[in-house]
């Protein structure tokens, strides 16, 4: 008999590394040791892929996608995502836990997901390929009287180098509208509490301005309204427990904060235009 899923299933750094910090190498011929990480899932660590050759297929939150070039992949402790297929693949990967992670380096994480992967021109593919070797030497050094701190500042810098070519994406600091910058607010705050917080009006008072002119705001520099983006994020945590636990959707409706499950089904239908079951139903993994 299968066991029975109460919640997402969860990777944890101590169970999957023993450490807070974890780098290596691996091709094809290793694959079979990345079995778990075909299953859907969820991390409680920071993980990134550096994809040398060949071709990888995977999936996070429901979004698959295919990598045919030297790129770098970054996810989200939230996010759940699974491999799919490899094919003549060489990567490097490195995870880090919250304790470990700057910071600064947390918060700019936390600006880009969710992030696709990223394709790297030559120049600093070679950067950031050099500093994986670099990362990898150190952690083989356990002998180090500061062996924690040097992994620890090497693979941060590491972790430094990716978040940049991501941010070089989006639009710098110094060229924000206010609508940029309270958009950018909303949706940091919309993460840490989309549960508890289901008005655009709560939002804005967070935020010290009225829901009018924060529904401005966000509609500019998006093109959707606040409750669209409140409710989308509802419907993605949604999502994610219909599929990847067998809780019922009256207890997914009181997970997320609605008492009244009938309104959150019918929610869940307006956004999706299916019933949570026949979503569950359509995407059982």
């Amino acid at each position: 008999m299968l066991k029975k899923r109460t919640s997402i299933p969860v990777h944890t750094m101590a169970d999957s590394f023993g450490a807070g910090i974890a780098i290596g190498k691996a091709s094809v011929e290793d694959m079979p040791a990345f079995d778990t990480a075909m299953q859907s899932h969820r991390d409680d660590y920071h993980i990134f892929f550096l994809q040398e050759k060949g071709t990888t297929t995977g999936e996070i939150d429901f979004q698959q996608f295919k990598i045919e070039h030297s790129a770098v992949v970054y996810v989200h402790p939230n996010q759940v995502h699974r491999l799919i297929a490899f094919e003549n693949v060489t990567l490097s990967f490195w995870a880090i836990s919250n304790e470990d992670l700057h910071p600064e380096y947390m918060k700019l994480l936390e600006e880009i997901t969710p992030a696709k992967p990223l394709a790297l021109e030559k120049e600093i593919f070679s950067v950031i390929s050099e500093a994986v070797s670099l990362c990898i030497k150190i952690s083989e050094r356990n002998h180090e009287k500061l062996y924690h701190a040097l992994l620890k500042d090497s693979c941060n810098t590491l972790v430094g180098l990716v978040a940049s070519q991501y941010l070089a994406q989006v639009k710098s600091a110094d060229t924000l509208s206010r609508f940029d910058v309270m958009t950018k607010a909303f949706k940091a705050i919309l993460e840490r509490n989309f549960i508890t917080v289901k008005k655009p009006a709560e939002y804005g008072q967070t935020l010290h301005i009225s829901s009018s002119y924060l529904n401005e705001c966000v509609k500019n520099t998006t093109g959707y309204p606040v409750t669209h983006h409140i409710q989308q994020r509802i419907i993605l945590e949604a999502k994610r427990l219909l599929c990847y636990s067998d809780k019922s959707v009256k207890e997914i409706a009181s997970e997320l904060g609605y008492d009244d499950y009938p309104y959150f089904s019918r929610l869940f239908t307006k956004v999706t235009a299916m019933t949570p079951l026949t979503f569950r139903n359509k995407n059982l993994n």
